[in-house]
């Protein structure tokens, strides 16, 4: 076994390594099969080859530009419409949003799609979320009515079954009067923690809602949303991927699957193509 300090400090590196072939990784064809429009351009028209946009949902404490810039330009280059949206934001709170009640933020992704989808034409959408965001939209599906018009959620390390917090959550009731502040100051993270009034009501009767295709990627190094397993779903149409299942050298742990991971982003577009899929390991860094 490893010094944690060796363990950490690999970890690190592999970050790293992941950023730079991210960012000099070579594309390949891919641009010649690219739309004409780009990311949150909205006369982007979908193509036969992927004929439903995909929206883009941000974590907490994050936003509809940052939390994209590896995975939206990897689509747009594979020739998919990509849009993103801006939810849960608190006032005079700027840049990071995902903050505001769940089932309000459900409430703006609802109005956002019906958005995308006017201006498209596409009759459905498909949904790529990073944490919150791989979990708000079951909400949206499950209450919404989204059902109707979404063919597939993707998952980045999404809190489905809220989270412990590497157990620092058990910690709260010991703390008079923390838990009350977290509910009232920004209730999405009250809502995420494992066991809430929210997350009961999402899962109760099952995880998935018929017709719609579930993909969760997750990461065994997940600081964040813990443990990790229970990000998993159960259900009719559901598929659960363990990212060192496909490339065990891969150490990205809860922001770094969502920012800059390739090999977690050609899963994305196996879960958003599956006709068409193609074997995701260690090497896809480059593909």
């Amino acid at each position: 076994m490893l010094p944690s300090r060796v363990r950490r400090a690999l970890r690190a590196f592999a970050v790293l390594a992941l950023a730079a072939a991210a960012t000099l990784a070579p594309v390949g064809t891919a641009h010649a099969t690219a739309p004409s429009s780009g990311w949150n351009n909205w006369s982007c028209k979908p193509s036969a080859a992927h004929p439903r946009p995909v929206v883009l949902v941000h974590g907490t404490f994050a936003n509809s530009v940052d939390n994209w810039l590896g995975l939206a330009p990897y689509l747009v280059r594979r020739g998919y419409c990509v849009f993103s949206l801006d939810y849960g934001q608190l006032p005079g709170v700027p840049l990071v949003h995902g903050l505001g009640p769940i089932e309000k933020s459900a409430e703006q992704l609802d109005a956002y799609v019906d958005k995308v989808l006017a201006a498209t034409g596409a009759a459905e959408a498909d949904l790529v979320g990073h944490s919150q965001g791989g979990m708000m939209p079951r909400y949206y599906l499950k209450f919404l009515g989204g059902a109707d018009e979404v063919n597939a959620l993707v998952g980045l390390a999404p809190d489905n079954h809220g989270t412990t917090l590497l157990g620092f959550t058990k910690l709260l009731p010991y703390f008079p009067g923390v838990a009350g502040l977290i509910s009232e100051k920004t209730p999405a993270l009250a809502d995420q923690v494992a066991g809430s009034p929210f997350l009961r009501k999402l899962n109760e009767g099952g995880d998935t809602v018929p017709g719609v295709r579930y993909t969760v990627i997750a990461t065994r190094y997940d600081q964040v949303v813990t443990p990790y397993r229970s990000q998993f779903l159960d259900g009719p149409g559901v598929r659960n991927v363990l990212l060192q299942d496909l490339c065990p050298l891969d150490l990205s742990e809860h922001v770094a699957i969502g920012l800059i991971d390739r090999v977690a982003y050609h899963e994305v577009v196996n879960a958003l193509d599956p006709a068409h899929a193609t074997p995701t390991t260690c090497a896809s860094v480059v593909g």
